[in-house]
């Protein structure tokens, strides 16, 4: 991490201060005007879905109605429940739309969310043996961890998390490696993995059992047709978080260098950790506008949809500071993101002989 002392990272904290200042004081009609929008769009996405599905039959029916469902679920776990949990829109009062009240579409109990998410991850973004979303307990991606033979096929587990990327969200605070070393027993979680079946259970049986059983002549059809959406779902929204947290250019942290920090450090920390991609409006808008993770890790309870303006700011206080402002496009992103998986998935020797960037 760039060093700064803390004269500079007190400017650092006044500079995005600012910024953040002056959108929280500019909130209002627009910003509740965009995400009714989005909802509105998310559920006519659902409803068309569901009302086309058991017409699948017809192959082009049921790739739109496969498709528009797989977006709906898209727009409503990320641009939707995602941001909405983080308290971005708390201030219209709204209990529809209130980050202790909103329950998404997917198996992630929400309280457990607010707390692996917003909580741990938000607080200890990168930090190795705190921020348990690094590698989710799965995936050996920097030094900090010792290579062991498990590791050689850690690219299977990344394609497993993500096709079943809801399951291992809502399974996150189970903390199997924790329990597997003795330091937290299967009775502490206990509540835990009652929360976790209450709230997976429904959703297996909405998409699984419910809709099928509505239709039963074609059950089997829509069944297929709930599979893809959710898969589609999974694929994209976990590729999006990678993008955003583990590309070649995205840094680790010891808990030694942020013990104690301050806000300005914290700061720097985001900026440093994160990385962004670029693309369109409806680029943006899929990603939950996560495209921009950078000013989201910055400013998580800001309206996403503000990120975009806010960037360019982002960046100016970035050059004046010189902090690498990590973006690029989404292929180029997401390329070193599978070479970070597969480059750390070698023996260390190996690596460092045919990846030295890597080392």
């Amino acid at each position: 991490m760039k060093q700064m002392t803390e004269a500079q990272l007190s400017v650092l904290e006044q500079d995005l201060n600012a910024i953040r200042d002056e959108v929280i004081a500019d909130l209002g009609e627009r910003d509740a005007n965009y995400i009714r929008r989005v909802v509105r769009l998310h559920r006519a996405l659902e409803v068309g879905g569901r009302v086309m599905m058991p017409f699948g039959f017809i192959p082009p029916v049921f790739v739109a109605a496969t498709v528009a469902l797989g977006i709906s679920k898209i727009i409503e776990n990320m641009e939707i429940g995602h941001n909405v949990m983080h308290g971005q829109y708390d201030w219209m009062n709204d209990p529809s739309l209130h980050s202790q009240s909103y329950e998404w579409d997917t198996a992630c109990d929400s309280d457990s969310w607010r707390l692996t998410h917003n909580y741990e991850h938000h607080t200890y973004t990168n930090i190795i043996g705190k921020d348990r979303d690094y590698g989710y307990a799965l995936l050996r991606l920097s030094d900090d961890e010792k290579w062991r033979p498990a590791h050689s096929l850690q690219f299977v587990n990344y394609v497993l998390l993500s096709v079943f990327f809801q399951w291992g969200v809502a399974l996150h605070e189970m903390e199997f490696e924790r329990v597997r070393r003795g330091e937290v027993t299967l009775r502490e979680k206990l509540p835990f993995l009652k929360g976790f079946l209450r709230k997976g259970g429904r959703q297996a049986f909405k998409d699984y059992a419910f809709f099928p059983l509505l239709t039963f002549p074609v059950a089997p059809i829509v069944l297929a047709g709930n599979l893809g959406a959710n898969l589609i779902r999974n694929l994209w929204s976990s590729t999006v978080i990678f993008c955003g947290h583990f590309t070649q250019d995205a840094e680790t942290f010891s808990e030694e260098e942020c013990v104690g920090e301050s806000k300005g450090h914290w700061y720097l920390r985001q900026l440093t950790g994160s990385s962004n991609f670029s693309g369109n409006k409806f680029v943006h808008l899929l990603s939950g506008h996560l495209s921009y993770q950078m000013e989201h890790h910055v400013f998580p309870d800001l309206p996403a949809h503000r990120y975009p303006e806010i960037s360019e700011k982002v960046q100016a206080v970035c050059k004046k500071h010189g902090i690498h402002y990590n973006t690029g496009s989404f292929a180029k992103q997401y390329g070193t993101v599978l070479k970070r998986i597969v480059s750390y998935s070698l023996p260390d020797r190996v690596r460092q002989r045919i990846a030295p960037q890597m080392a």
